[in-house]
C-alpha cells in the first residue's frame, strides 16, 4: 500500500515539472492593417525567459491547403527566430479576396511554446484607408471637391480591390458659433462631386470618408479644408478696383519719368559736362583745331612742340620828298608867307600848287595837279644855273629818290 502511494507522489511531481519547464505562448495576437499593409502583433511576458534570449516564428499557410492530409508541410515561414514581437505580412502581397491562417510561438534556448493561430482575411478584416488627397475649387456660387482613392502598399488605388468603394462628403458653413453649426452627409461613388446649394461669398469646409458597404467598412474623416464661394461681384469692389488701378498706373508712370529724367540728368552730365575748357585748351588737347574729342597726353607730348619767338613791332613810316622847280628853289612863291616855325604856308584858295614833299601820315590820298607840273619843270631846268642853296637839295635828292615808292592815300605837304 505504501509503495502504490510513494509512486503516485512520483508521478505528480514528474507531471508538475514537466508543466513547469513549458513556455508560455504569446497573448493578444492580433492583425493591424490598413488598404493593403499587414502587419502581425502579439505580447510576451519576457520574465518566462529566466534570462535567456527568446526569439518568435511565424508562419501562414491559405485556409484551404488546412484539408489537405499533409498540410503540416504547407506552413510557409515569414519571420523565423526573430527577437521581435511583430512580423510585417505585407511583402507576401496576399491576394486581397483570400483567406489565410496565421501562427505564432515563442523560442527559448531549444524550447517551444504552443503555436497561436488566427484566421485572416484581407477582404473582410483589413481596414480601409481614407482617401489619399481632398482638393476643392470654386464653381461660381458652389464648390467642386475632387477625391484621391486611397492607395495600396504599391500605390495603386483601392478602387482595383473594392469595387464597391464610396465616399460620405461632410461639409459645413465656417462660423464662429459651434452651436449653430449644421453638417450636411453627401454620399457619392465618384470622384468629383459639386456641392449644391451653397451661398455666395460665404467660407465652407469639406471633410471626405471612405467606405465599403459589404462589409461595413469605414475609415476616417480626412482633416477639414475650407474655401470661400464665389458670386456676382458688387460694384463697389468693381470701383474700388478700377480706383486703385489707376493710382498705380500713375505712380508707375511718375516713377518712370523719375528715373528717365535722374539717368538723363546723370548721362548728361557725365558725357557733356556744363563747365567748358578753354579755346586755346581745346586746341591743345585734341587731335584736331576743330575736333571736340580730346586726347590722352603722353610722355613725350612736350618734345612735339614746335614754338617760335615773334615780336611786334609798330609799322615803320616812310617820308617821300618831290624834287621842286628850280624856280621854286630860287624865289618864294606869291601869296606865301612864312609862320612862327619857319615854314610858309599858303594863302587863299586860289593857290593851288604843291611843294613837293609828302608824308605817310595822314594824308588826303590825293594829288595836287601842280605836283605834276612841278616834277615836270625841275627836269626842264636841271642844267640851268643853280645857287648854292639849291646845290644841297640837289645833293639830297639821290637819297630821297632812292626811298619806296609810298601810295598816295598817305602823303601830306612837307615844305623845306
Amino acid at each position: 500500500m505504501s509503495a502504490v502511494f510513494y509512486l503516485f507522489l512520483l508521478s505528480m511531481c514528474l507531471l508538475i515539472g514537466a508543466a513547469g519547464a513549458e513556455l508560455v505562448p504569446p497573448q493578444n495576437v492580433a492583425m493591424v492593417t490598413l488598404n493593403t499593409n499587414y502587419t502581425l502583433k502579439w505580447d510576451w511576458d519576457q520574465s518566462a525567459a529566466e534570462g535567456h534570449d527568446a526569439t518568435f516564428t511565424t508562419q501562414y499557410v491559405g485556409r484551404y491547403k488546412l484539408e489537405m492530409k499533409n498540410h503540416a508541410k504547407s506552413w510557409i515561414p515569414v519571420c523565423q527566430n526573430k527577437p521581435h514581437m511583430s512580423c510585417d505580412l505585407t511583402v507576401l502581397d496576399m491576394e486581397y479576396l483570400g483567406e489565410y491562417m496565421i501562427r505564432v510561438r515563442a523560442n527559448v534556448n531549444r524550447n517551444h511554446s504552443d503555436w497561436v493561430m488566427i484566421p485572416f482575411g484581407p477582404d473582410k478584416d483589413a481596414a480601409l484607408g481614407p482617401p489619399t488627397k481632398v482638393d476643392l475649387a470654386t464653381s461660381g456660387s458652389g464648390l467642386d471637391v475632387y477625391i484621391t482613392d486611397p492607395l495600396t502598399s504599391t500605390n495603386s488605388s483601392m478602387r482595383d480591390h473594392i469595387q464597391a468603394l464610396s465616399f460620405h462628403i461632410l461639409y459645413w458653413e465656417r462660423t464662429e458659433d459651434k452651436q449653430a453649426l449644421r453638417t450636411v452627409l453627401l454620399p457619392t461613388n465618384t470622384n468629383v462631386v459639386t456641392l449644391p446649394d451653397l451661398k455666395a461669398w460665404t467660407w465652407y469646409c469639406v471633410s471626405v470618408q471612405s467606405r465599403y458597404e459589404f462589409y461595413n467598412k469605414t475609415s476616417s474623416f480626412t482633416s477639414p479644408q475650407c474655401l470661400q464661394t464665389e458670386g456676382p461681384v458688387p460694384w463697389w469692389i468693381i470701383f474700388l478696383s478700377f480706383l486703385g488701378s489707376l493710382v498705380m498706373f500713375f505712380l508707375l508712370v511718375l516713377l518712370s519719368l523719375y528715373v528717365f529724367i535722374r539717368c538723363f540728368k546723370t548721362v548728361k552730365s557725365t558725357f557733356f559736362p556744363s563747365g567748358q575748357l578753354p579755346k586755346h585748351f581745346q586746341e591743345y588737347f585734341c587731335d584736331s583745331p576743330g575736333s571736340d574729342v580730346p586726347r590722352l597726353l603722353t610722355p613725350d607730348s612736350e618734345g612735339e612742340l614746335l614754338c617760335h619767338k615773334v615780336t611786334i613791332c609798330p609799322e615803320p613810316v616812310f617820308l617821300e620828298i618831290h624834287d621842286p622847280p628850280p624856280e621854286a628853289l630860287l624865289e618864294p612863291e606869291s601869296g606865301l608867307e612864312p609862320d612862327s616855325s619857319g615854314r610858309h604856308s599858303r594863302q587863299g584858295s586860289s593857290g593851288s600848287g604843291d611843294s613837293g614833299v609828302y608824308s605817310t601820315e595822314g594824308g588826303s590820298g590825293q594829288r595836287h595837279p601842280n605836283s605834276a607840273q612841278s616834277s615836270s619843270g625841275a627836269e626842264d631846268s636841271w642844267q640851268g644855273p643853280i645857287k648854292p642853296d639849291q646845290v644841297k637839295m640837289l645833293d639830297m635828292a639821290p637819297d630821297l629818290k632812292s626811298q619806296r615808292p609810298i601810295g598816295d592815300e598817305f602823303i601830306v605837304d612837307v615844305c623845306v
